[in-house]
Protein backbone atom coordinates (compact mmCIF):
# COMPACT_ATOMS: atom_id res chain seq x y z
CA UNK A 1 0.00 0.00 0.00
CA UNK A 2 1.23 3.41 -0.76
CA UNK A 3 1.49 5.63 2.06
CA UNK A 4 2.76 9.56 1.89
CA UNK A 5 3.49 11.87 4.80
CA UNK A 6 3.12 15.44 3.53
CA UNK A 7 3.91 18.48 5.82
CA UNK A 8 3.62 22.11 5.06
CA UNK A 9 3.13 25.95 6.43
CA UNK A 10 -0.79 26.93 5.73
CA UNK A 11 -0.83 30.47 4.76
CA UNK A 12 -4.52 30.36 5.89
CA UNK A 13 -3.98 28.79 9.42
CA UNK A 14 -0.68 30.44 10.41
CA UNK A 15 0.27 26.87 11.36
CA UNK A 16 2.04 24.15 10.42
CA UNK A 17 -0.31 21.00 9.10
CA UNK A 18 0.19 17.29 8.36
CA UNK A 19 -1.59 14.56 6.79
CA UNK A 20 -1.04 11.14 5.64
CA UNK A 21 -2.38 9.79 2.41
CA UNK A 22 -3.03 5.86 1.46
CA UNK A 23 -3.23 4.51 -1.69
CA UNK A 24 -2.65 5.41 -5.62
CA UNK A 25 -5.55 5.43 -7.74
CA UNK A 26 -9.89 5.67 -6.74
CA UNK A 27 -11.95 7.39 -5.23
CA UNK A 28 -10.21 10.17 -3.00
CA UNK A 29 -11.73 10.15 0.45
CA UNK A 30 -10.96 13.18 3.14
CA UNK A 31 -10.60 11.03 6.59
CA UNK A 32 -11.63 13.53 9.46
CA UNK A 33 -10.77 12.67 12.87
CA UNK A 34 -12.45 12.49 16.25
CA UNK A 35 -13.19 15.40 18.00
CA UNK A 36 -9.68 17.26 18.55
CA UNK A 37 -7.80 14.25 17.05
CA UNK A 38 -4.66 13.74 15.10
CA UNK A 39 -3.91 12.74 11.22
CA UNK A 40 -2.57 9.40 12.03
CA UNK A 41 -5.49 8.21 14.42
CA UNK A 42 -7.45 6.50 12.10
CA UNK A 43 -4.49 4.42 11.25
CA UNK A 44 -3.48 3.81 15.16
CA UNK A 45 -6.80 2.69 15.76
CA UNK A 46 -6.96 -0.02 13.27
CA UNK A 47 -9.42 1.18 10.70
CA UNK A 48 -7.14 1.07 7.96
CA UNK A 49 -7.89 -2.44 7.83
CA UNK A 50 -11.12 -2.29 6.99
CA UNK A 51 -10.50 -0.99 4.05
CA UNK A 52 -6.88 -1.85 2.63
CA UNK A 53 -7.98 -4.63 0.47
CA UNK A 54 -9.76 -1.53 -1.64
CA UNK A 55 -7.04 0.66 -1.32
CA UNK A 56 -4.77 -1.74 -2.58
CA UNK A 57 -7.12 -2.62 -5.20
CA UNK A 58 -6.95 1.05 -6.54
CA UNK A 59 -10.98 1.78 -5.47
CA UNK A 60 -10.01 4.10 -2.32
CA UNK A 61 -7.40 7.09 -1.90
CA UNK A 62 -7.21 8.23 1.44
CA UNK A 63 -5.95 11.58 2.38
CA UNK A 64 -6.20 11.71 6.26
CA UNK A 65 -6.28 15.00 8.13
CA UNK A 66 -5.55 16.98 11.17
CA UNK A 67 -7.74 18.71 13.32
CA UNK A 68 -7.63 22.06 14.63
CA UNK A 69 -10.79 21.72 17.02
CA UNK A 70 -9.16 22.83 20.00
CA UNK A 71 -8.40 26.10 18.37
CA UNK A 72 -12.08 26.18 17.36
CA UNK A 73 -15.34 24.67 18.77
CA UNK A 74 -13.23 23.12 21.34
CA UNK A 75 -11.41 26.33 22.56
CA UNK A 76 -13.29 27.34 25.60
CA UNK A 77 -11.33 30.55 26.38
CA UNK A 78 -12.09 31.86 22.72
CA UNK A 79 -15.51 33.72 22.13
CA UNK A 80 -17.53 31.51 20.38
CA UNK A 81 -17.68 34.22 16.87
CA UNK A 82 -13.85 33.88 16.88
CA UNK A 83 -14.27 29.90 17.57
CA UNK A 84 -16.32 29.73 14.40
CA UNK A 85 -14.18 32.36 12.44
CA UNK A 86 -10.88 30.12 12.94
CA UNK A 87 -13.28 27.43 11.87
CA UNK A 88 -13.88 28.90 8.80
CA UNK A 89 -9.80 29.59 7.99
CA UNK A 90 -10.32 25.52 8.63
CA UNK A 91 -12.40 24.53 5.46
CA UNK A 92 -10.70 27.15 3.35
CA UNK A 93 -7.29 25.04 3.98
CA UNK A 94 -9.10 22.10 3.24
CA UNK A 95 -10.69 23.65 -0.07
CA UNK A 96 -7.98 25.62 -1.31
CA UNK A 97 -4.82 23.80 0.21
CA UNK A 98 -5.77 20.16 0.37
CA UNK A 99 -7.83 19.21 -2.64
CA UNK A 100 -5.39 20.89 -4.60
CA UNK A 101 -2.91 18.73 -3.55
CA UNK A 102 -4.88 15.90 -3.99
CA UNK A 103 -6.07 16.86 -7.45
CA UNK A 104 -2.35 16.28 -8.16
CA UNK A 105 -2.04 13.22 -6.93
CA UNK A 106 -5.00 11.57 -8.53
CA UNK A 107 -6.79 14.19 -11.37
CA UNK A 108 -10.16 13.55 -12.13
CA UNK A 109 -11.38 11.38 -9.89
CA UNK A 110 -14.51 11.53 -7.29
CA UNK A 111 -13.90 12.84 -3.97
CA UNK A 112 -15.79 12.34 -0.61
CA UNK A 113 -15.50 12.67 2.79
CA UNK A 114 -15.57 10.45 6.05
CA UNK A 115 -15.55 11.10 9.35
CA UNK A 116 -16.02 9.49 13.20
CA UNK A 117 -17.47 11.79 16.37
CA UNK A 118 -16.76 14.78 15.48
CA UNK A 119 -14.90 14.25 12.16
CA UNK A 120 -18.63 12.69 11.14
CA UNK A 121 -19.64 16.58 11.73
CA UNK A 122 -16.87 17.66 9.38
CA UNK A 123 -17.75 15.09 6.54
CA UNK A 124 -20.95 16.34 6.64
CA UNK A 125 -21.05 19.45 6.55
CA UNK A 126 -18.22 19.67 4.28
CA UNK A 127 -20.32 18.21 1.42
CA UNK A 128 -23.84 19.34 2.09
CA UNK A 129 -22.19 23.14 2.20
CA UNK A 130 -20.02 22.14 -1.15
CA UNK A 131 -22.08 19.69 -3.02
CA UNK A 132 -20.48 20.55 -6.01
CA UNK A 133 -17.10 19.46 -5.01
CA UNK A 134 -17.65 16.97 -2.56
CA UNK A 135 -20.02 14.03 -4.10
CA UNK A 136 -20.50 11.47 -0.84
CA UNK A 137 -20.02 11.40 2.42
CA UNK A 138 -20.09 8.77 4.91
CA UNK A 139 -20.07 9.48 8.81
CA UNK A 140 -20.18 7.31 12.25
CA UNK A 141 -21.52 8.75 14.75
CA UNK A 142 -21.67 12.36 14.79
CA UNK A 143 -23.81 15.36 15.88
CA UNK A 144 -24.97 17.56 13.04
CA UNK A 145 -25.72 21.13 14.73
CA UNK A 146 -23.42 23.34 17.06
CA UNK A 147 -25.82 24.53 19.31
CA UNK A 148 -27.74 20.97 19.95
CA UNK A 149 -26.41 20.33 23.73
CA UNK A 150 -26.63 16.25 25.38
CA UNK A 151 -25.65 14.72 28.12
CA UNK A 152 -22.35 14.95 28.76
CA UNK A 153 -22.01 17.22 25.29
CA UNK A 154 -22.42 20.80 25.67
CA UNK A 155 -23.56 22.72 23.03
CA UNK A 156 -20.25 24.08 20.94
CA UNK A 157 -20.63 28.03 20.90
CA UNK A 158 -22.09 28.53 24.37
CA UNK A 159 -25.35 29.39 23.76
CA UNK A 160 -24.13 32.26 20.90
CA UNK A 161 -25.73 32.33 17.31
CA UNK A 162 -24.94 33.88 13.77
CA UNK A 163 -24.67 33.85 10.41
CA UNK A 164 -22.20 31.78 10.16
CA UNK A 165 -23.55 28.98 13.18
CA UNK A 166 -26.02 28.88 10.96
CA UNK A 167 -24.09 27.90 7.93
CA UNK A 168 -22.26 25.80 10.12
CA UNK A 169 -25.17 23.65 10.95
CA UNK A 170 -26.08 21.17 8.58
CA UNK A 171 -29.55 20.68 10.19
CA UNK A 172 -30.29 24.06 9.89
CA UNK A 173 -29.07 25.51 6.50
CA UNK A 174 -30.46 22.52 5.06
CA UNK A 175 -33.45 23.40 6.77
CA UNK A 176 -33.61 26.84 5.22
CA UNK A 177 -32.23 25.95 1.77
CA UNK A 178 -35.24 26.70 -0.59
CA UNK A 179 -33.69 27.65 -4.29
CA UNK A 180 -34.08 24.93 -6.38
CA UNK A 181 -30.81 24.63 -8.31
CA UNK A 182 -29.03 24.62 -4.88
CA UNK A 183 -31.30 21.64 -3.67
CA UNK A 184 -30.33 19.99 -7.19
CA UNK A 185 -26.90 20.39 -6.06
CA UNK A 186 -27.58 18.75 -2.46
CA UNK A 187 -30.08 15.87 -3.94
CA UNK A 188 -26.16 14.86 -6.03
CA UNK A 189 -25.04 14.28 -2.98
CA UNK A 190 -24.57 10.36 -1.27
CA UNK A 191 -25.05 10.40 2.14
CA UNK A 192 -24.71 7.39 4.62
CA UNK A 193 -25.01 8.34 8.40
CA UNK A 194 -24.97 5.83 10.82
CA UNK A 195 -25.05 6.06 14.93
CA UNK A 196 -25.59 3.56 17.77
CA UNK A 197 -28.76 3.11 19.23
CA UNK A 198 -27.60 4.77 22.79
CA UNK A 199 -25.12 7.17 21.25
CA UNK A 200 -25.88 10.29 22.71
CA UNK A 201 -26.15 11.71 18.80
CA UNK A 202 -28.90 9.37 18.22
CA UNK A 203 -31.53 12.31 18.16
CA UNK A 204 -29.50 14.53 16.19
CA UNK A 205 -28.87 11.83 13.23
CA UNK A 206 -32.51 11.18 13.40
CA UNK A 207 -33.49 14.85 13.22
CA UNK A 208 -31.00 15.61 10.24
CA UNK A 209 -32.74 12.37 8.26
CA UNK A 210 -35.87 14.03 8.73
CA UNK A 211 -34.59 17.41 7.30
CA UNK A 212 -32.81 15.24 4.14
CA UNK A 213 -35.82 13.72 4.06
CA UNK A 214 -38.56 16.66 4.04
CA UNK A 215 -36.30 18.55 1.38
CA UNK A 216 -36.14 14.76 -1.37
CA UNK A 217 -32.27 14.28 -0.26
CA UNK A 218 -31.65 10.76 -0.67
CA UNK A 219 -29.41 9.46 2.08
CA UNK A 220 -29.15 6.13 4.40
CA UNK A 221 -29.65 6.26 7.71
CA UNK A 222 -28.62 3.43 10.13
CA UNK A 223 -29.01 2.60 13.26
CA UNK A 224 -26.61 0.22 14.92
CA UNK A 225 -26.86 -1.80 18.32
CA UNK A 226 -25.77 -0.38 21.52
CA UNK A 227 -23.76 2.67 21.39
CA UNK A 228 -21.27 1.99 19.04
CA UNK A 229 -19.18 5.06 19.38
CA UNK A 230 -15.80 3.28 19.36
CA UNK A 231 -13.29 2.60 17.07
CA UNK A 232 -14.18 -0.88 17.12
CA UNK A 233 -17.77 -0.15 15.64
CA UNK A 234 -16.44 2.25 13.31
CA UNK A 235 -14.12 -0.38 11.45
CA UNK A 236 -17.01 -3.15 11.06
CA UNK A 237 -18.98 0.51 9.74
CA UNK A 238 -15.68 0.78 7.28
CA UNK A 239 -16.17 -2.53 5.61
CA UNK A 240 -19.76 -2.28 5.20
CA UNK A 241 -20.66 1.56 3.94
CA UNK A 242 -16.98 3.07 2.78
Amino acid sequence: MQRQYFKWWSQRLGRDMELLSYGHAGARTLVFPTRCGRFFDYENFGMLEAVKDRIENGWLQLYCLDSIDQETFYCRHAHPADRLRRHERYEQYILNEVLPLSERLNPGSFLMAHGCSLGAYHAVNLALRHPERVRKAVAFSGRYALTQSFPDFPDLLDGYYDELAYFHSPLHFVAGAHEPSHLQKLRGVELTITVGEFDPFLESNRMLSETLANKSIEHRLHVWERRAHCPRSWEQMSRLYL
